[in-house]
């Protein structure tokens, strides 16, 4: 991707934002390049989403998206356990949250990292680049709490090992945690698009 190009991405995650789906302002949008949704999020909504943007729509699931076992969110193309290049951006994705109880979408330490050693020929042939993380979870002690919402070990070891330039995640609702949307770790920016946060990549 030319370093001169700049792409607009909106990030979506966890409740329905009020301004998009009540109030969504097409001219405040029409700039948008890319959009990426970190899981647990209406089927309506989604399709709400696609539909008022018009461009391409990525998504991991959540913990509470069992409903993508039967139906893939119209319009939208999963990131799970793939990596995908989007206008020669590359994106890493890993739904699901630290198991906390049966049910799909939940994977222990071991289960997550097993995922990513199935990705390493992937990894391999877009040449150990990844400039986009997207997962559902956070990584651990990088914006997560206790319990449900813990975060991986293996997303640092990502963020550690490949750098990408953002590690987008939500399952850590901002309005009952204290902390920040953004964080920094090592060279990488850390969001989390509870609601929705808009960025320019």
């Amino acid at each position: 991707m030319s370093s001169s190009r700049i792409m607009k991405i909106l990030t979506i995650s966890d409740v329905e934002s009020s301004i998009l789906y009540e109030r969504f302002d097409s001219a405040a949008y029409a700039d948008v390049d890319l959009v990426i949704s970190c899981g647990d999020l209406p089927l309506g909504y989604l399709e709400f989403i696609v539909t008022m943007v018009n461009v391409a729509c990525y998504y991991v699931p959540g913990n509470h998206d069992e409903r993508f076992l039967e139906m893939v969110p119209p319009g939208w193309e999963p990131l799970d356990d793939r990596i995908v290049e989007h206008s020669g951006v590359k994106i890493l994705g890993l739904g699901g949250s630290m198991r906390y109880k049966p049910g799909p979408y939940q994977y222990t330490e071991l289960e997550m990292k097993f995922r990513l050693l199935k990705l390493l020929p992937s990894l391999w042939l877009h040449k150990s680049r990844i400039d986009i993380l997207v997962t559902h979870a956070p990584a651990h002690n990088l914006g997560d709490l206790a319990g449900p919402h813990r975060g991986f070990k293996v997303f640092r070891t990502i963020i550690e090992k490949y750098k990408p330039k953002y590690h987008l995640h939500g399952h850590v609702h901002l309005n009952y945690s204290h902390h920040p949307r953004k964080i920094t770790y090592e060279k990488t920016s850390i969001i989390n698009g509870f609601d929705h946060y808009m960025f320019e990549y």
